[in-house]
């Protein structure tokens, strides 16, 4: 298992921090782990999987 810090969440999915944590908050991105007091994290599989559910809507609105 990969955990992915921020920088690598953004990079994934080119959305803000700020948007990511809204789309938490409202249950449509995976949420965050907390690895310690400072310090968040997201398991990758769980984010690719997000991503691959994005391109299956691409694909069934063609």
């Amino acid at each position: 298992m990969k955990i992915l810090c921020k920088r690598q969440v953004k990079e994934l999915v080119l959305y803000s921090p700020q948007h990511i944590a809204r789309l938490e908050k409202a249950g449509l991105f995976p949420k965050r782990i907390q690895l310690g007091p400072n310090r968040v994290g997201w398991v990758e599989s769980e984010v690719l999987e997000w991503l691959e559910q994005r391109l299956e809507q691409r694909e069934r609105s063609i």
